[in-house]
């Protein structure tokens, strides 16, 4: 067979695997794209509705309150918030039953409140309709409950303050742990290391009960409506349940929505007590081509292209750290060769 002939029967054995290879790494590359831009859009609206979720409240106005931490939840306003900016950035505004159907992948939105949470989901409601026999609902204020084999019990806030019935005084007690240690029989308030460590892992625990429960409720109406995606508790970090309950904030779950062959399974925490943060600026060093993030105050001389609210999300877009100290230091050095 000659060299010609080899190379006809060469291209026309590969050319279709290439073709089909380079479909799918196109196919590949647009579903992680559609993918970055849901989670960005999630983000997003969960920063805005945590951004105007609460009223400030003059604390001389709260009688027994001195945390900068108790804040009233708007969790309308809230929702509200969330609701203009996930349609804005999915391009459906405009689009009432769209903006509605959006909620058929939105399992739970939790709003994380000082003493207590609630849960925004679908809840089953007697209309007589099958198609309308579930709504989305607000749920009652859960408080941060704990109890003891002693008969105490202890409403948690998202500080030291605490609510509790001190069952060997046999009344109601309130304020900070380590003002009420002292004068109270309660084991848990003797130690503050302790404390801490209780009321952290109580109000975790009885958040992601609650949202298992939610989410599997919100399987019965995905079957019900014809959606074949199994709704399940996405993977969340223990580091960023414990950021979650810093502050007052809200999360919220987007789930089963096609990006290519895969499903989206994403969540997105935001707080709602503002604090001024620097911004981490991701940059592009043109001598070299390598992306760096570094803070705003530090201004080595690169092309900035993005602007990100932590150093953690910036490396996520693949920007290495710089090293702004060396880079002061430099030119500190340089200084005083010149003055010299």
């Amino acid at each position: 067979m000659k060299i010609t002939e080899l190379s006809i029967v060469f291209v026309l054995i590969f050319f279709p695997l290439f073709y089909i290879f380079t479909l799918r790494t196109h196919d590949v590359q647009k579903a992680s794209e559609l993918a970055y831009r849901y989670q960005t859009a999630l983000q997003t609206a969960v920063m805005d509705a945590g951004a105007v979720m609460h009223q400030n409240e003059k604390q001389h106005a709260e009688a027994g309150y001195e945390s900068i931490k108790f804040v009233r939840a708007d969790k309308e306003l809230a929702l509200s918030a969330f609701t203009q900016t996930m349609a804005l950035n999915m391009g459906i505004q405009n689009d009432p039953p769209a903006v509605q159907h959006m909620f058929d992948y939105i399992p739970a939105i939790v709003i994380l409140d000082y003493d207590g949470y609630y849960m925004y989901a679908k809840e089953t409601a007697m209309t007589g309709e099958i198609e309308r026999s579930f709504r989305h609902v607000w749920s009652a204020k859960k408080p941060y409950t704990y109890s003891d084999s002693d008969g105490n019990s202890i409403n948690f806030t998202l500080d030291g303050y605490i609510y509790a019935y001190d069952a060997g005084a046999g009344k109601w007690i309130e304020g900070f742990q380590q003002e009420l240690a002292a004068d109270s029989t309660i084991t848990l308030l003797q130690d503050t290391a302790v404390f801490e460590q209780v009321r952290r892992s109580r109000i975790v625990t009885r958040v992601q009960d609650d949202l298992a429960d939610v989410i599997n409720r919100h399987n019965e109406f995905a079957r019900k409506n014809g959606i074949s995606y199994l709704f399940t508790m996405p993977l969340i970090s223990q580091e960023d349940w414990y950021n979650s309950i810093n502050d007052t904030g809200l999360m919220a779950f987007i789930q089963g929505i096609a990006a290519g062959d895969q499903k989206i399974n994403n969540y997105a925490i935001g707080g709602g007590r503002l604090v001024k943060r620097t911004a981490v600026v991701g940059g592009m060093d043109s001598a070299t081509g390598i992306k760096y993030h570094y803070p705003a105050t530090c201004n080595p001389g690169f092309r900035a292209e993005e602007v990100f609210t932590t150093a953690k999300q910036a490396a996520a877009r693949g920007y290495f750290e710089y090293n702004c100290s060396a880079h002061f230091s430099l030119l500190s050095e340089n200084t005083e060769s010149v003055l010299e």
